[in-house]
């Protein structure tokens, strides 16, 4: 038993146990630092993994019939580092940051504890922060942080499933004992993320009963199409019980408007005489935007650029609507800095929470006996890791400044490589130039096409399926150079409209995501001349159009 008591921290503070945790995280860090290069995008050097990997993975491993010791142990998860992906300034791949010290300070503290997040007797530490950090976001939007509340969830997929679960509750509290009526229908904009038709299959209402909103030049929910979808859906005998806003799409960065949404919501539900509709802000990525409502645009402090304050100001005039949302989330793991997974759900009317909550009946050994203050019977998650620690230690080692500067930064990389791009006559047009943020969609162009004609619809799907698939062949040389630079990209930034069918098309594009804090303007030229060269291996490649 004695070797076995060795494998976990001490129960007496003694320093032995203690170093020899130190020693195999130094050994771990050590390890991690020698295989960095800030030229490249991954730790080390490639890993090839033939078709077969993963097979040959499930016939080698076995559980040990006597157990390796931690120096073997942790030998094994050092070489599991070789050929990973690491944010070094050539990363530009998609909205996965480098988990920032604090935030692994704090998921090691939590680590540490182990303590569970559904109750404060079984985790003071993670319910104290977590209460802290809902007050904190909750200010940063503009709720009144005495009404509402919220929790750490599984991401924003988390989030837009509870946000769905409650608009349920708050229009049929009966449905999750009598099942939910086969008539509700939720809507989002054609750009918006997936997470909703994973959650509406979930819940049972059916992907059929998803419908989705037309967007417009800026890759937001078009508003007249919104208007038409809700007066349809009634008119057909249908309930809207949940919109989903998304302020900040991953591709594209389009902002939909929340002002414009509450106030078509609120005249459809006088005029129909309609509960009210909830109205979920999907801001898991965009968001973080918030932290400049406030913003002394006049006299700027932080002395931003002119076309950096400007593309703030851009972001801020919709961001500053947030409050409007019924829900909302942070996903603290994206632009929060903070390491997988630490997400935030907020309600604006916390209390509503209550129609989700379980009896204590059904929790016989979680509940509010005098010992504990704080339990959440109605997360869909029984047991919840303590992620609200990390996002805690974050928002304090950050404060609103450090998050206005790397925010920033971004916008302001974007904007140089926007420029650069342009000025570079490669055959390549952004796609979402009305959108500044963190992120900049660009797409291909054999000679006599453009973005404009795909955009306006005068060019047919044969067409535009044809530079889709010159996209995507691009695609791939970029992946086979991403140790060198990881670009991203998406098979469907947005859709269009062809010139010969009524179908919508999809558009294929790369993406130049900035999200490390290494990434300045500065590097944007080595990033250009890559795409020069990766453009150079399409030659010969012929394309119908």
């Amino acid at each position: 038993m004695k070797k076995v008591q060795q494998l976990f921290q001490s129960e007496d503070g003694n320093t032995s146990q203690r170093e020899v945790i130190l020693n195999h995280i130094e050994k771990i860090l050590t390890t991690m630092d020698e295989l960095k290069d800030p030229n490249k995008t991954i730790l080390g050097e490639k890993r090839s993994r033939s078709p077969l990997f993963y097979q040959e993975l499930m016939e080698q491993h076995t559980v040990p019939e006597i157990g390796s010791s931690l120096d073997t142990v942790v030998e094994d998860l050092v070489e599991l580092m070789e050929g990973h992906p690491y944010h070094t300034h050539n990363f530009v791949t998609n909205v996965l940051p480098m988990a920032s010290v604090p935030g692994v300070l704090g998921s090691l503290t939590n680590s540490l504890l182990n303590g569970n997040n559904l109750w404060d007797v079984y985790g003071p530490a993670a319910a104290e922060c977590e209460v802290k950090i809902i007050s904190m976001m909750s200010k940063i939007v503009g709720y009144d942080f005495t009404k509402s509340f919220g929790y750490t969830t599984w991401g924003g997929q988390g989030a837009v499933f509870s946000g769905l679960r409650l608009a349920i509750a708050k229009q049929f509290p009966h449905a999750k004992e009598e099942g939910v009526p086969n008539n509700l229908y939720c809507f989002a904009s054609e750009n918006a993320h997936y997470s909703l038709l994973k959650s509406i299959e979930a819940v049972g209402i059916g992907s059929n009963h998803l419908i989705r909103v037309k967007a417009g030049k800026d890759h937001a929910m078009d508003m007249e199409d919104l208007q038409y979808r809700l007066e349809e859906v009634i008119a057909k005998g249908g309930i809207p019980v949940y919109i989903v806003a998304t302020t900040g799409t991953t591709d594209s960065f389009g902002i939909d408007d929340m002002a414009t949404i509450k106030y078509i919501t609120m005249s459809i539900e006088q005029r129909y005489n309609l509960k009210p509709i909830h109205i979920h802000a999907d801001s898991a990525l965009g968001g973080f935007y918030a932290f400049f409502n406030d913003y002394d645009y006049a006299s700027n402090p932080l002395q931003f650029e002119q076309d950096v304050l400007e593309g703030l100001q851009q972001i801020t005039k919709r961001m500053k609507n947030l409050y409007l949302a019924d829900s909302l989330c942070f996903d603290f793991q994206k632009l929060g800095q903070t390491p997988y997974l630490t997400s935030l759900f907020l309600v604006k009317d916390g209390s509503s929470l209550g129609l989700l909550d379980l009896d204590d009946f059904d929790t016989p050994y979680v509940g509010n006996r005098g010992y504990g203050t704080y339990h959440t019977g109605y997360t869909l998650e029984c047991s919840r890791m303590g992620s609200s620690i990390a996002i805690f230690a974050a928002l304090t080692a950050f404060g609103k400044t450090g998050y206005q500067t790397i925010l920033a930064n971004y916008v302001r990389v974007n904007l140089a490589f926007r420029k650069q791009l342009t000025q570079s006559n490669l055959s390549f047009q952004i796609v979402n130039p009305e959108n500044i943020g963190p992120v900049t969609a660009f797409r291909f162009y054999p000679a006599g096409n453009a973005w404009n004609k795909e955009q306006n619809g005068v060019m047919t799907k044969a067409q535009i399926t044809s530079i889709n698939e010159m996209n995507e062949k691009l695609f791939e040389i970029l992946g086979e150079n991403r140790d060198q630079i990881f670009f991203g990209d998406t098979t469907r930034v947005c859709t269009v409209r062809a010139s010969d069918t009524s179908e919508l098309v999809p558009i294929a594009a790369a993406k130049l995501f900035a999200i490390s804090p290494y990434t300045e303007v500065h590097h944007i030229p080595a990033i250009i001349e890559s795409l020069k060269l990766s453009l150079s291996n399409l030659e010969g490649i012929h394309v119908e159009v």
